[in-house]
């Protein structure tokens, strides 16, 4: 009997030999992660057995790389993957350790009911927590703070947080609350805004959040923008980031001159309406952007020259309003159908 396929899609990896990050298409089955250089390819270019296998996520080996998880094979070998997004990484996460679970009991893979309860169970799930935190309705709010001639959008309040986490029956007092939310940072679900919060978390000390109504923090896939100067750069950052993150993850693009295919992880936001594209083994400095106002964008079967590069199918296209084309390939036609629908909401009303 064939292993069941659990998950695919790309991820960026560490080279086993070199220090180079490489953009992978990886196929999680029941026995094992394989990865290949294109999602075309038959042969896999490396195969990473999961029995016995341990998994560490968050990985905080390399400091200017966020979202990483570690695979330690049955043998010792290290294997460093890195998701685009957050929920991407949980996700990834979540099935490779079952997956190794099953192997560990000798059982077959079958996913766990979906089925939430209200109450966290008391061993405490930072990714359910980090939901409910964020629930437009009941979570934290995300304001507008001015502070040392800067003003921070899409943040709040350290003590903001804490007493969430108390008045939501999450933690019984606020020192059990500090602990939670320390947890959420190291995490990288929480992340610090401002000089204070950044200091705290790069103190070392057992609770690296602090409780204090200075400290300032935002979700990591928010819409989190300075206005101001950067203390790391010294730049105005743009007006164009300053929407909310609508969807996230990789996509295969088409260049504009050569026509060639490449990776690139996609960032679309709203209010204004972008969609900014950077290359996900080298961080999340923009290449380009796509202004999304008034564009069009629909499922297309053919795109030129894409069969010279062996891509076919889930492809799309983006006509900007300055007549610009932007040709896209998802993963699935179930993806593609999410992106085409996320990306027509935001040019209809994004600015």
């Amino acid at each position: 009997m064939e292993p069941q396929q659990i998950r695919e899609g790309y991820l960026v990896k560490k080279g086993t030999l070199l220090n180079s990050w490489r953009a992978v298409w990886v196929v999680l089955s029941e026995d094992g992660l394989d990865y290949y250089k294109k999602k075309t390819d038959r042969s896999p270019n490396g195969m990473i057995p999961l029995k016995g296998a341990t998994l560490i996520s968050p990985c905080q080996d390399f400091n200017k790389r966020t979202l990483v998880f570690k695979i330690t094979a049955e043998k010792k070998q290290d294997h460093f993957f890195q998701a685009s997004h957050m929920e991407e990484r949980e996700l990834w996460v979540k099935d490779i350790k079952r997956t190794i679970s099953c192997l560990k009991d000798g059982k077959r893979f079958a996913r766990k009911s979906t089925r939430r309860s209200i109450r966290l169970p008391d061993t405490v799930n930072l990714a359910e927590l980090y939901a409910l935190m964020k629930d437009q309705d009941d979570g934290v709010k995300e304001l507008k703070l001015e502070q040392d001639n800067r003003v921070f959008n899409h943040c709040f309040t350290g003590a903001t947080v804490v007493e969430w986490l108390v008045s939501r029956e999450k933690a019984r007092n606020r020192p059990e609350a500090l602990m939670l939310a320390t947890g959420l940072l190291n995490e990288g679900f929480l992340q610090p805004a401002d000089e204070m919060s950044k200091e705290g978390a790069e103190g070392g000390e057992q609770t690296s959040f602090l409780d204090q109504t200075k400290a300032l923090y935002y979700f990591a896939d928010s819409g989190f923008f300075c206005e101001g100067y950067s203390s790391d750069e010294d730049v105005l950052l743009k007006d164009e980031f300053r929407g909310n993150i609508i969807k996230q993850g990789c996509l295969l693009k088409q260049g504009h001159r050569r026509k060639n295919w490449k990776v690139r992880k996609f960032i679309l936001r709203d209010d204004p309406a972008y969609m900014h594209y950077c290359d996900p083994s080298k961080g999340d400095d923009p290449l380009g952007a796509v202004h999304l106002r008034g564009a069009v964008v629909t499922a297309v079967e053919y795109v030129p020259d894409a069969k010279k590069y062996d891509i076919d199918g889930n492809l799309f296209e983006i006509i900007t309003s300055d007549e610009i084309h932007y040709f896209l390939q998802a993963a699935t036609a179930e993806e593609r159908k999410d992106w085409i629908k996320a990306i027509q909401a935001v040019s209809k009303n994004g600015k």
